[in-house]
């Protein structure tokens, strides 16, 4: 089935998908991957024509959205994200799950691209029927995910995708936008225990609903081992996220297989413990708002540029100029 023929109005040019007459939550085959690839370009175009019909087709597949259970994989580059990723993956699919992969890059200065090449790090899971990833750059968002990853994230529901994954471009103070659009923020860390803590802001590891430590196996299987009674340690002194649902550390070899499977059977637990209407309902909270301070900063920026170059020749003082913005903007003085 494709996903775009759930609204036979919403063309996206001449490779757009025909309507179809099957259920569009079902997915089939690799034809129904490439019309959600295509649905996902739209939402994720900047043409103005285009948002237009991305708006239709996000308004058109809303009800059929939140039955996927949406996870969070952040950590420090080198952690091993993508080989995590894919074994995790397919342990799920081996169980029958369909998996949705977006994995956000830093972008190319040049192109805007994503630079990582995800997809191609992530071979056998690609190739899976089961399974879709979408590289993604993450542009000038901050939060280590991209503008739309919310939107690309509801097709891939209303696609019938069991487990949505939202993997970061790295970890950072700045890098937990995802914990605002996931159920569960999985954070990876290094073997390296001790220099990965000095390296993790506290605000990070606080929204972990679960910490893993990867590459435990050969010779740096006792370093995960005292790693993860490390991690245990600095989390024993943080306020859990949830009531009642302490972080668990935990080690796994995405090379051997080891942990892959107890890792799933955490955050299945953990999942089926939240209250997930409350923090569904305050993802949504958040996406509105993230809407209008993007909108705001997009008006802005369109009105500034004029000014901008006025500041940069030096003929006007930077604060004189964002108050004629904000007159502009807001067709007011603002108060003294």
């Amino acid at each position: 089935m494709s996903i775009v023929g759930a609204n036979p109005a919403i063309q996206y040019g001449a490779n757009m998908a025909p309507a179809s007459h099957d259920h569009p939550s079902t997915v089939n085959g690799p034809g129904d991957r490439r019309a959600l690839a295509r649905a996902i370009t739209l939402v994720e175009s900047t043409r103005a024509e285009d948002r237009a019909r991305a708006e239709e087709l996000l308004a058109s597949v809303l009800p059929r959205t939140g039955g996927a259970m949406r996870i969070g994989i952040s950590g420090a580059p080198g952690v091993g994200k993508s080989t995590f990723i894919e074994a995790f993956g397919l342990h799920l699919t081996g169980l029958g799950k369909k998996v949705a992969v977006f994995a956000i890059d830093p972008s190319s200065r040049r192109g805007g691209g994503s630079i990582l090449g995800d997809k191609t790090r992530m071979e056998k899971l690609s190739r899976d029927p089961s399974a879709y990833i979408r590289p993604s750059p993450a542009g000038t968002t901050l939060g280590g995910v991209a503008r739309r990853t919310r939107e690309c994230l509801l097709l891939a529901e209303a696609a019938g995708f069991d487990v949505v994954i939202v993997e970061t471009v790295g970890v950072g103070q700045s890098e937990t936008a995802v914990a605002d659009m996931t159920d569960l923020f999985v954070l990876l860390a290094s073997p390296g225990g001790g220099d990965d803590l000095q390296g993790i802001k506290r605000g990070v590891m606080e929204l972990a609903d679960l910490v893993l430590v990867t590459k435990a196996d050969g010779d740096l299987l006792p370093a995960a081992r005292r790693a993860v009674a490390d991690y245990h340690a600095a989390l024993h002194l943080m306020r859990p996220k949830h009531p009642g649902l302490a972080p668990k550390v935990m080690a796994v070899s995405s090379i051997e297989g080891h942990g892959i499977a107890q890792s799933w059977e955490e955050m299945a637990r953990i999942h089926a413990a939240l209250p997930l209407a409350a923090l569904r309902a305050g993802q949504m909270r958040r996406w509105f708002w993230n809407e209008v301070q993007m909108l705001i900063g997009d008006a802005v920026a369109a009105q500034a540029a004029t000014l901008e170059e006025d500041v940069a020749r030096g003929t006007v003082l930077p604060y004189a100029a964002a108050r004629e913005l904000v007159e502009r903007m807001y067709k007011a003085r603002p108060s003294p």
